[in-house]
C-alpha cells in the first residue's frame, strides 16, 4: 500500500505536464539532427547515448523541453533545441515513440541481484522495487509519463542512477547531477539509498529486459 500511494502522489505530479500532440511522420525529418547520437531510429550505437525508440511520448516530451529550459543539463545538447518549439518537440517525441528498441544482452553473473533489484527492490535500505513505476517488462508507464526502461544501454542507466545519486545533493555541480525527477525527488532519494554494485547489477539486467 505505501508503495502505491508514492506511486499515486508522483503520477499525480507528472501527469500535470502539458503537451501538445505529437505527429511522428513530422517528427522523423526533425530528428535528423539527433541521429549522430542516437540513430536514425532511435537506436544508438554508443552506450553512453541513451536508447529513445520507444520511449513513452509524455516523458520524452518533458525531457526535450526541461533540457532546452535548463531544468536538465546535458552538455552534448547544448543549444540544440533553443530553436524549436512545443510543436516540433512533441513531433520528435511522437517519432521516437513509434519505433522499435533493440534490446541487449544482461551480463549472467548480474541478472539474479539485477531482477531481484528490479523485481522487488531492497527492503533492508528502502530501494523500492523499479517494476512498481516502470512495470515489470520495462515498458514504464506513458499515462503517468514514467519511462520505459527496457532494452536501454546498462552504461546509461548506471550513470543516470549516479547523477541521480549526486543530485540528492543540494550543492553538487549541475552538470555532474540530474535534478528533474519531481518536487518529490524521488530518483534522487532511491539512488542515494543504493550501493555501486547494485547500480550495475540493476542497470545490466534492464538492458537484457524486453518490454
Amino acid at each position: 500500500m505505501k508503495k502505491l500511494i508514492v506511486s499515486l502522489f508522483v503520477l499525480g505530479g507528472l501527469v500535470g505536464f502539458a503537451q501538445a500532440v505529437g505527429n511522428a511522420t513530422a517528427g522523423k525529418d526533425l530528428t535528423a539532427m539527433c541521429a549522430g547520437c542516437h540513430g536514425a531510429d532511435g537506436n544508438s550505437a554508443v552506450a553512453s547515448f541513451p536508447k529513445l525508440a520507444g520511449q513513452g511520448e509524455v516523458y520524452l516530451d518533458k525531457q526535450l523541453h526541461d533540457i532546452k529550459d535548463g531544468r536538465r543539463i546535458v552538455v552534448a545538447m547544448t543549444g540544440l533545441l533553443t530553436g524549436s518549439n512545443d510543436q516540433q518537440m512533441a513531433d520528435m517525441a511522437a517519432y521516437y515513440a513509434s519505433q522499435a528498441i533493440q534490446v541487449g544482452e544482461a551480463k549472467p553473473d548480474l541478472v539474479a541481484l539485477g531482477e531481484s533489484l528490479y523485481k522487488a527492490g531492497n527492503a533492508a535500505t528502502g530501494v523500492p522495487a523499479c517494476a512498481g513505476c516502470h512495470a515489470p517488462t520495462g515498458q514504464g508507464n506513458s499515462i503517468g509519463g514514467f519511462p520505459a526502461l527496457g532494452g536501454q544501454h546498462a552504461d546509461y542507466i548506471e550513470t543516470q542512477l549516479k547523477k541521480f545519486q549526486a543530485g540528492y545533493r543540494a550543492d553538487a555541480p549541475s552538470e555532474t547531477a540530474r535534478m528533474n525527477d519531481g518536487d518529490t525527488r524521488m530518483m534522487r532519494s532511491i539512488a542515494f539509498n543504493m550501493k555501486d554494485f547494485e547500480m550495475a547489477a540493476v542497470a545490466s539486467y534492464i538492458q537484457g529486459l524486453h518490454p
